[in-house]
């Protein structure tokens, strides 16, 4: 257990918390969720005490050990990485440590050797003897081969050095865990992993996350940081959004029969609680929320963006045709022969392990560069419009507010049409008037989404669209693309994203593509199975 008693803290003359008085309880996982620059990240750092509040004080039980997931892999770049993950056990580390400089010694006293011996006994009450092949087991579970464990972290890629990282502070079984957005830099079979793991978990976890399919499939609370407070909410982030609009939804219908708010209600608990599935913490969440009196569950203040892309004419039949594509970049060929053909109505999502294979694609499929072989053909009926990864070239030294901005993109110019569409995205009144030059990464994003709606077009393009993105922006694109009735290709790793747009699904592989229309559910599927059968019959 962990807690917190009247923590504030200010930055100049703003309150990131004010008088913050919550307690974490053993065995359940929290998902600390808010609006980009609410202080989630703070919040953890100070539960870690790394930062000092201005007032109130954590508490912690004796003996109860906390982790942390480092971000800084460079303070460990010299370490070999089976070690590096032990590391994650401070005081197990230091006893190892202390042993063998004791073994080391050439005078070897009566009194070393029975410091030895305490420190042997102390040794085998932290499962020091297993303290290697519980590593290494994390480090496979995460996808770290084990041709790697004796290796430097220096030598290891990036995703791989996070890997470990993330091993690190799940070392040990720790009494409190304390994850900052863990799934980055995750593949699939990874983020699976981890899940399990957390929800095989009996400690106490508080993770800061934008991927809602995880926090749906780990979380037993959400804690929502928001106006300097926190408030703990029983369930899953789907539980604590769809519940936060419905009770929003009945504060606005006041002349609504009390009856009828109480059923409706009451309904969707019972809802919520008979879809939870046989994993033990979902089983967990579903005995709280059998326990949810109506008083427990509130209106949201936060806001969300509206996202509505409205195509001006729609598309024929005949949408895009791509036939036999290559491209070759830095002399590594990232795009073999691709063929396909889009129809109305696919929301197509491209995956596959490399991304620039992906992007490449989608310039190629928006004029901004040729192929090296290979043609495409869009239908003389589509409207393209395309949301690229990198968004700079948009931005950067362009000395202009975002109502001008907008109207470079408009065909209707007046400034009550392009006012419309920022407000859409939380750019109202004066915010409308900042300049494009200085905006954080969410809120380029959030323009780029402006320029797209503004658009009008009936085939949208988008590599990466939630990057940047807090979880309510998330919320909102993914209901907009569900929403719309054109034709969507895009790229994502959020899997809950994934699987409520594509019905469509293109695999970009080094030996060509695979294409299935399907969801991604069933796409996932198959995909284990085919794994199985290669690895019985390899």
């Amino acid at each position: 257990m962990i807690s917190t008693t009247g923590i504030s803290l200010q930055y100049g003359g703003r309150k990131l918390f004010e008088d913050v008085t919550i307690q974490f309880t053993e065995g359940n996982c929290y998902g600390l969720i808010g609006a980009n620059g609410a202080g989630k990240s703070t919040f953890l750092k100070i539960l870690a005490g790394d930062i000092e509040p201005n007032k109130g004080y954590v508490s912690i039980p004796p003996n109860a050990r906390l982790a942390v997931l480092k971000q800084d892999h460079y303070q460990f770049e010299e370490e070999q990485v089976l070690r590096a993950v032990i590391m994650g056990h401070k005081k197990l580390i230091e006893i190892m440590e202390e042993k063998d400089a004791i073994y080391m010694k050439a005078d070897f006293s009566d009194e070393d050797g029975i410091r030895a011996a305490e420190l042997e006994g102390e040794f085998a009450e932290l499962n020091g003897w297993e303290a290697e092949s519980e590593a290494a087991i994390l480090l496979s579970g995460l996808g770290i081969s084990e041709d790697l464990h004796e290796k430097k972290l220096k030598d290891l890629s990036g995703a791989e050095k996070v890997k470990v990282l993330l091993a690190q502070a799940l070392f040990g079984r720790p009494d409190i865990l304390l994850l900052d957005e863990p799934t980055n830099h995750l593949d699939l079979k990874a983020i699976e992993w981890l899940e399990n793991f957390l929800l095989n978990f009996e400690s106490t976890v508080i993770v800061v996350s934008h991927d809602r399919h995880f926090l749906n499939k780990v979380c037993t609370h959400i804690a929502d940081v928001d106006f300097g407070k926190i408030q703990l909410y029983v369930g899953n982030y789907d539980f604590w959004y769809e519940s936060s609009q419905l009770a929003l939804k009945m504060a606005r219908e006041q002349n609504k029969k009390q009856e009828e708010k109480i059923k409706e209600l009451q309904a969707f608990i019972a809802r919520f609680s008979s879809n939870a599935s046989k994993a033990k913490q979902a089983t967990s969440r579903k005995k709280l929320l059998d326990k949810i009196t109506l008083e427990d569950i509130k209106p949201s203040t936060r806001k969300y963006p509206y996202i509505d892309f409205k195509s001006d004419r729609e598309a024929g039949n005949d949408l895009l045709r791509v036939d036999n594509i290559s491209k070759t970049i830095d002399g590594e060929k990232v795009l073999d022969n691709v063929t396909f053909i889009v129809s109305r109505g696919d929301k197509i999502v491209f995956t596959g392990p490399d991304e620039i294979a992906k992007t490449t694609l989608f310039k190629i499929l928006m004029g901004e560069i040729e192929p090296d072989s290979g043609s495409f053909t869009w239908g003389i009926t589509t409207s393209q419009a395309y949301f690229p990864k990198d968004n700079s070239k948009y931005f950067e030294g362009v000395d202009l507010n975002l109502v001008d901005w907008l109207r470079q993109y408009s065909k209707d110019q007046t400034e009550s049409f392009i006012r419309g569409f920022l407000g859409r995205m939380l750019f109202s009144g004066e915010e409308a008037l900042k300049k494009a030059s200085v905006l954080s990464g969410g809120e380029k994003v959030r323009c780029m989404l402006s320029r797209m709606m503004i658009s009008g077009a009936n085939v949208l393009l988008l590599d990466e669209p939630t990057n940047h993105l807090d979880l309510e922006s998330i919320t909102a694109l993914n209901t907009g693309l569900t929403r719309f009735n054109g034709t969507v290709l895009f790229t994502s790793h959020d899997r809950q994203f994934i699987e409520t747009i594509a019905n469509r699904i293109i695999e970009i592989t080094p030996n060509g593509i695979i294409d299935k229309q399907c969801s991604y559910e069933e796409f996932l599927e198959n995909y284990e199975l085919q794994k199985q059968l290669e690895t019985m019959y390899s």
